[in-house]
């Protein structure tokens, strides 16, 4: 998929990327088209593989140059290049930033400039919108007042846009609410503990929201790191949820008030969260699950599973359980 926010450097040979983690050049340099992820990785991307949760996308993955440590040099298929490091996260994080050497810097857009509704199809619109350069919004939306729409985002048919909104590198299907407050696509919160200081990763995915959501007021959404977040069609969000980068959010889902989603976790269809329950990062929610209120979910949940507590556990076991501690 193109990345149409963040602009990408064609001209990045293996030895540019051997260069910045510090590694010795090799004497045949070619050029690598991109860095992505295991399972979106072409033959001429590079990847990377630093934990035994991607072993399925490891095997299946398209990718020639794998960049990895020590510990997992063994699952690495044979016919890959393998670029051994100390820290794959980091590594990772250097030779993204001389791809997207932009992607660090999430400033304000400085090209925004006042609407002009007549610009676009039966749009409704309150005072002090700013918008930039290359959106798209389709016919039949309303923006509130003080909302600001940065450059190349895409706002699908029908939808409404609420007060005080912020959206950058963002792209909204038809008939979505957007309430106020909310801010989306802002980097997400991934950077390594540094010795002198904490060392930022930069963040080039977007956020992918589909058609017929509503997002609450005061909801923080950050686009991806390499990959994209994602809001499934027909998903509701309550007021004050915060979604991590890389999270995918299945269709028709329930999340209700202060619910956080840490980074890189993939929940299902139709999933009911109740209010202040937390996900963990990097862990596999299945369909028609239902999770408590206050709940603290640390490892995968089953396909039509109905849990709660802290460390989450089924409704049977949880009742039980405090029903002998009364």
């Amino acid at each position: 998929m193109k990345n149409y926010f963040f602009k990408k450097n064609d001209k990045i040979g293996i030895n540019d990327i051997l260069k910045c983690i510090n590694k010795k050049k090799v004497s045949k340099n070619f050029i690598v088209n991109d860095i992505k992820e295991l399972d979106t990785a072409w033959y001429k991307d590079i990847s990377f593989f630093s934990s035994l949760k991607y072993l399925d996308s490891l095997k299946k993955t398209k990718s020639q140059i794998i960049i990895t440590n020590k510990k997992y040099l063994k699952f690495v298929p044979k016919k890959a290049k393998v670029i051994e490091v100390n820290n794959v996260l980091l590594s990772v994080a250097k030779i993204t930033s001389i791809f997207y050497p932009s992607a660090l810097d999430d400033t304000f857009d400085d090209q925004v400039n006042s609407i002009n509704s007549k610009n676009f199809k039966k749009l409704k619109t309150g005072k002090n919108i700013l918008i930039g350069k290359n959106v798209k919004i389709g016919s039949n939306c309303s923006i509130g007042h003080n909302t600001i729409i940065e450059q190349n985002v895409t706002i699908g048919e029908g939808c409404n846009i609420g007060c005080n909104v912020i959206l950058k590198n963002t792209i909204i299907g038809k008939n979505t609410n957007i309430l106020d407050g909310s801010v989306i696509g802002k980097k997400g919160f991934g950077f390594f503990p540094g010795e002198n200081k904490n060392i930022r990763y930069p963040h080039i995915g977007a956020v992918i929201i589909g058609n017929d959501v509503e997002i609450g007021c005061n909801n923080t959404i950050d686009r991806g790191s390499l990959s994209n977040t994602v809001i499934g069609d027909g998903t509701f969000l309550d007021n004050q949820v915060h979604i991590a980068h890389n999270v995918k959010i299945g269709k028709n889902c329930i999340i209700t008030g202060q619910v956080g989603f840490a980074g890189s976790s993939t929940i299902g269809n139709r999933v009911l969260v109740g209010g202040q329950a937390g996900i963990s990062g990097h862990l596999t929610v299945g369909n028609n699950v239902q999770i408590g209120g206050g709940s603290g979910v640390i490892k995968n949940i089953p396909s039509n599973t109905k849990v709660m507590g802290y460390p989450a556990k089924t409704i049977k076991k949880f009742l039980k359980e405090n029903k002998l501690n009364e």
